[in-house]
């Protein structure tokens, strides 16, 4: 396979589904061979933008065609484990949106298929291909700061989209909100804190502009323990303006501080800087490769065709996506009990 197009086939061409379909056209190595979307109007759209894919109203046809190698799906939370199976039974590899599923059953399910089918399954975490917060992690496991301390990842940024039929503002769609956004943040701090082992306790609040509607999380906050006494604070708001995050990081010997602002999470021309502290003396850090999560998702396309052609190693991995997945859910069993929650409680044994 390491001379032949890795054939793609795309299930969700929503707003960001749109975004995966130009990342997938953009990749070296790679061809859009189908796409499935749920309505007419994003059948005509879909046949329109990319004339040479096959297109489809039912994914089911898309998953049996035997000429596509790999499945890439963003399509509402909910319906990311029962899609995600049929990719994986049909002997497809799998590049799957964040959340990986809505519970730990179901995230177990799906290792449980891709070993039974020999499949690669990619969690759509982008950030751990940013070049910037990439950095941060390069830093950190190169002994900079010394022993990672403490971290802080911060977002403030305007509401988030209602995407299709509302789904996100329906929590039996979306989970909790936790899953929606700052999953990606738990990603984060794990990562980066890696080389002291898991998390094991995480305290979070939560409150909401409707009174009527507690579910919907306009301002969160979560403290994240991890072994050695280290712990990372989570908080976002969707109460503000633009789109713009955070991140510190503080360890034995020195510090990081890095930053990302756009006018929206999408935007092709941000802003973004990194400080450096050894203890002594502050330096900038140069990133010279442009940053932003429509950056990443062409890298992490790229990625994957390396991941099958070559056997890289995926950037996040079905046990990555499965641990973010838990630290959110014991995230939200904190906000409503108004305790600290256990992550071993939520987190069977790993399968």
């Amino acid at each position: 396979m390491a001379d032949s197009q890795i054939r793609f086939g795309l299930i969700g061409f929503g707003a960001w589904g749109n975004f995966h379909a130009g990342a997938i056209a953009k990749t070296e190595g790679a061809e859009l061979a189908a796409i499935a979307a749920a309505s007419q109007a994003s059948c005509a759209a879909a046949r329109e933008a990319y004339p040479k894919a096959a297109v489809y109203s039912d994914y089911r046809e898309l998953v049996r065609r035997d000429d596509i190698d790999v499945v890439d799906v963003v399509v509402p939370s909910h319906l990311h484990h029962a899609i995600a199976s049929a990719v994986l039974a049909a002997g497809k590899h799998l590049l799957l949106e964040k959340p990986m599923a809505l519970s730990i059953r179901e995230c177990d399910d799906l290792i449980a298929l891709a070993r039974k089918y020999d499949r690669l399954i990619g969690i759509g975490h982008e950030l751990r291909l940013s070049s910037l917060w990439t950095k941060v992690k390069d830093l950190v496991d190169g002994g900079f700061v010394g022993e990672p301390q403490y971290a802080l990842v911060e977002l403030s940024r305007r509401p988030y989209r209602l995407g299709s039929q509302n789904w996100r503002y329906d929590i039996g769609r979306v989970g909790n909100w936790i899953l929606e956004e700052p999953i990606h943040f738990f990603d984060l701090v794990r990562w980066y804190f890696e080389s002291l082992g898991e998390p094991h306790t995480i305290y979070a609040t939560a409150n909401s502009k409707q009174p009527d509607r507690p579910e919907l999380q306009d301002n969160f906050s979560a403290i994240v323990h991890f072994p050695r006494g280290a712990y990372a604070v989570i908080s976002q708001t969707l109460s503000a303006f633009e789109h713009h995050q955070t991140v510190k990081l503080t360890g034995t010997k020195g510090a990081l501080w890095a930053s990302w602002s756009g006018a929206m999470d999408r935007t092709p021309h941000p802003t973004f800087a990194l400080r450096a502290f050894d203890g002594e003396r502050v330096e900038e850090v140069l990133i010279d490769k442009i940053t932003g999560e429509v950056y990443e998702l062409e890298d992490q396309m790229t990625m994957l065709v390396e991941a099958i052609r070559n056997g890289r190693p995926l950037s996040c991995t079905a046990e990555d996506g499965r641990w973010s997945v838990a630290m959110c859910l014991a995230a939200q069993q904190s906000v409503e009990t108004g305790r600290p929650a256990l992550i071993a409680d939520v987190l069977p044994a790993d399968v």
